[in-house]
């Protein structure tokens, strides 16, 4: 490993640690890794061709679900190449402005996921509690906007942070504690007042994270309050249904997002496994788990998949 000594070169360049421990299994452990990642590349870029190429799929609905997809791999691609840069031993070096613009992408589609949900929860309430207004409130002019908004305000919150880091000092140790760069591992190192950054960043959490899940919360109580009123029981549970996968969504970003933050905030001590877990969480689970469930659970989706990778068993069906 390099001397961490101050100097000018070391002021720009970053190393990242891998998995301590366990150098010598790195290549086995990039294996799953690399399954994980094929799993959400495929399963996102299948879901975007589906909505793309099927006018049936030309809805609200599918629109939001296609913006889910993009976020998600907004989320985990950025951190590929230095993740198998390092478990390949080809090279734990990062570049400082490297890994400013790697964590700005991390962290701005995050909370865009975030701001995607909440539309994709008001979509539900449309849907479930004024049906016959659910197109004239949701056109496609209208959703594009909610899509523009969403990654402008989680790109516009970020630049603060972005300038305040490029200014700071990095004098101690340039070791991360992750194979890639997050805004929370970058500041414990700077030589530098960071209470700006520790107090913005938490700001930023409760206004823009806030806001969010309570206007998820918001929206499910009065599509559970509309469904309780319908009086078949075969209705009710139809309706519920198609909110099953956006729940499953909302469950998937969130707790792994709310464990990290905890684990960085009250567990600065504990095992560095313990942090790079539940960073490794956090960032590939929702992009791998969300196009399994949205297959399973969306009847729409699943027969767009089975034309797509298995055509000959839809002719053999329909005929």
């Amino acid at each position: 490993m390099a001397d961490f000594n101050t100097s000018n070169d070391l002021s720009t360049t970053f190393y990242f640690i891998g998995i301590p421990g366990y150098e010598s299994l790195h290549h086995w452990i990039s294996i799953p890794f690399c399954i994980f990642y094929l799993v959400g590349i495929v399963g996102n870029c299948t879901i975007l061709h589906i909505v793309r190429t099927d006018p049936s799929l030309h809805e609200p609905m599918y629109y939001f679900l296609a913006m889910l997809s993009l976020t998600d791999m907004g989320m985990s691609l950025p951190t590929l190449v230095s993740l198998l840069r390092v478990l390949w031993s080809i090279s734990r070096e990062i570049k400082f402005n490297t890994c400013v613009i790697q964590m700005f992408f991390i962290h701005t589609f995050s909370s865009t996921e975030s701001a995607v949900l909440l539309a994709m929860a008001f979509d539900r309430y449309v849907a479930i509690c004024h049906p016959l207004r659910y197109f004239t409130i949701l056109t496609p002019q209208r959703i594009a906007k909610i899509g523009m908004a969403a990654i402008l305000r989680s790109a516009l919150t970020m630049i603060p942070l972005m300038i305040r880091l490029a200014y700071f000092p990095f004098c101690r140790s340039h070791v991360l504690s992750h194979s890639y760069c997050l805004h929370q591992d970058m500041i414990r190192l700077a030589c530098a007042d960071i209470k700006f950054n520790v107090i913005y960043g938490l700001v930023f959490i409760i206004i823009l994270w806030g806001f969010d899940s309570l206007g998820i919360l918001v929206s499910y109580i009065f599509i559970l309050r509309s469904v309780l009123s319908i009086a078949s029981r075969k209705e009710r549970l139809k309706a519920l249904n198609t909110c099953a996968s956006h729940i499953s969504a909302v469950l998937i970003l969130y707790v792994p997002m709310i464990g990290l933050s905890l684990v960085h905030r009250f567990a600065k001590h504990a095992s560095p496994l313990v942090h790079i877990f539940m960073a490794h969480i956090y960032l590939l689970v929702p992009p791998v788990l969300n196009p399994i469930i949205y297959s399973v659970k969306t009847k729409q989706i699943r027969t767009g998949i089975i034309r797509l990778y298995f055509p000959m068993r839809i002719h053999f069906i329909s005929g």
